[in-house]
């Protein structure tokens, strides 16, 4: 829960269609406090204080980081127009982009802790209940009762998020995701595992919410996400993050020229769209939309 709030926005702007870039990335609060609420019937006082952390999340986000994603978009498009599209380039732009993620979530630090030590013991109560239920819901979603139907369904929901960015993929490409995901292992189970031991931890570490040291465990909780998630799933993140490399790479080598100016035109376009949005208030906002 406390990574939504650091993580939204960046998912918002970053996922979103270009064409629908800036209506995602305007509307991203309202978003994360409907998933919020989705998971902890809020008071109007919660309701309006995150609403405001929000905002100047928001705010600074626009003025800080935008700029840094423009920045590496146009580098991005120079690779792909120079044809350098090495193993060791792609690895280049995914630790760039993952790069976006810490300085947002210390940011939304200040936010997730006031929220989360604003909660009654109600509240926390309705947390565990709807994570629990969230947990089940996306084992029944991502686990099949064969494996090879699990490894299927990783490989196509890889294949959906690759097309996004590249257009429909050849044979040869699909083939390469198909063996990809076959060398994944227990990729999905060790996911869902952690997200479960990062969920426990965090409703522990609740019931010290009111305590001198709680902004520091929630500090704990978003710094190191992957050691509280657990030995396998540390070293299947980091497995993970060297094998989907090496995935984009192989893609990249094995696309024809309208994947690279599909690619092209979705960098340009979300480049231009994070060029242009304003850093406004919310009133400036509302009369335009």
């Amino acid at each position: 829960m406390i990574r939504i709030v650091s993580v939204a926005l960046l998912s918002f702007v970053l996922l979103a269609g270009c064409s629908s870039t800036k209506m995602a990335y305007r509307y991203a609060d309202w978003g994360i406090v409907w998933w919020v609420d989705d998971y902890i019937p809020m008071t109007a006082k919660q309701e309006s204080r995150l609403e405001q952390d929000i905002r100047d999340l928001r705010q600074w986000h626009c003025a800080t980081e935008l700029p840094r994603y423009s920045k590496w978009l146009t580098q991005l498009k120079s690779d792909v127009r120079s044809g350098d599209l090495s193993q060791s380039t792609v690895t280049h732009h995914q630790e760039q982009l993952l790069s976006f993620f810490p300085p947002l979530m210390e940011r939304a630090r200040p936010a997730a802790t006031r929220l989360l030590s604003s909660l009654s013991d109600e509240q926390v109560q309705q947390l565990a209940s709807n994570m629990e239920e969230s947990q089940k819901e996306l084992e029944d979603e991502l686990l099949a009762d064969d494996p090879e139907q699990t490894r299927e369904a990783r490989a196509e929901r890889t294949v959906e998020r690759v097309e996004r960015w590249l257009g429909s993929l050849n044979d040869r490409q699909r083939e390469t995701v198909n063996a990809w995901s076959e060398g994944r292992g227990q990729q999905t189970e060790i996911w869902l595992e952690g997200r479960r031991n990062w969920q426990q931890a965090l409703i522990d570490s609740l019931e010290a919410r009111n305590s001198d040291g709680f902004s520091e465990r929630v500090r704990y909780l978003m710094s190191n996400y992957e050691e509280v998630r657990g030995e396998r799933y540390q070293q299947m993140m980091s497995d993970s993050r060297a094998a989907m490399a090496g995935l984009m790479t192989d893609l990249l080598q094995q696309a024809d020229q309208r994947h690279l100016d599909h690619l092209l035109e979705q960098a340009e376009n979300m480049r231009g769209d994070f060029d242009t949005l304003a850093c406004v208030g919310e009133d400036t906002e509302n009369r335009s939309s």
